[in-house]
């Protein structure tokens, strides 16, 4: 498939994922608002989308499939299914559809839409919006080299992606999928410590949020694994040791690998559907 200027993305859904994609690809320049386009049946979300994107969002679904070559499908799992009859008739083999929706197989997407339909499906997170996603995607049957080629270029465009066999997404859902929101519990949680010992609350959040980058960034960037560069900060009976004994304490290591498994069982339970 051509890249840009020939590339048109839509977005059927046009809530937070999508807009934090728009708006992660329209800030790396890959793309330009006039090359997307979303839809979405909530006039408010629509309306937000727009706001912070600059990308036209219309109520009718129809339009954007007819206007764009790559579909990325980012409703929630149980609106999928209309949504998918719905477009069906409209699509053609030209197109490639992208599917970011929580649960939904590549066999299901590929038995509802036409027979050699191209699809992939990604697990995408919201931090792409400010260009430090983690995302993994797997190939249809039918999806080509170069499509592989297009979707790691757009998700790369907004932080790290990579391919991976699909039965391997649930956990991807459970790790860096919901692994956000147990990161900001972690910042909130170090910010109320700094609070605790007498930071103001501005200053003990910032400290806390910078903390958790710079921390990342050591790891991604050395290489170098997480437990021996925090040996490198555990210093003998210093402070740090003090705290992570303290972590040990309260069984944080444990809590947090909980955290990602209960998270993973519950993207194998919205893909199996309701009971």
């Amino acid at each position: 498939m051509d890249e840009a200027p020939t590339l048109r993305i839509g977005f059927l859904g046009a809530g937070k994922m999508a807009t934090a994609l728009a708006r992660g690809w329209i800030a790396s320049g890959l793309i330009t608002p006039d090359r997307l386009l979303g839809s979405d049946p909530l006039p408010g979300a629509r309306e937000e989308f727009q706001r912070l994107t600059g990308v036209s969002a219309l109520a009718d679904n129809g339009a954007v499939a007819k206007a764009s070559n790559v579909l990325i499908l980012a409703v929630k799992p149980q609106n999928l299914p209309p949504l998918m009859r719905e477009i069906r008739p409209l699509l053609n083999l030209d197109q490639l559809i992208v599917s970011i929706a929580a649960g939904a197989t590549i066999q299901t997407l590929e038995a509802t839409f036409a027979p050699e339909q191209r699809v992939i499906r990604v697990m995408p997170n919201t931090p792409c919006l400010v260009g430090t996603g983690a995302a993994a995607f797997s190939l249809g049957q039918y999806a080509t080299p170069a499509d592989a080629e297009l979707v790691q270029k757009l998700l790369n465009a907004v932080g790290r992606a990579v391919p991976l066999p699909e039965h391997l997404l649930d956990a991807v859902t459970g790790l860096s999928g919901s692994g956000p929101a147990f990161v900001y519990l972690m910042i909130e949680a170090l910010s109320d410590g700094g609070v605790r010992v007498g930071l103001p609350r501005e200053v003990a959040t910032v400290l806390a949020a910078q903390t958790v980058m710079g921390a990342a960034r050591m790891v991604l960037e050395t290489s170098a694994h997480p437990g021996l560069l925090k040996d490198q900060v555990a210093s003998p009976g210093g402070t740090t040791i003090a705290g992570l004994h303290a972590l040990e304490r309260g069984g944080v290591r444990g809590a947090l690998m909980d955290a990602v498994e209960a998270a993973t069982l519950r993207a194998a339970e919205l893909a199996k559907g309701p009971p």
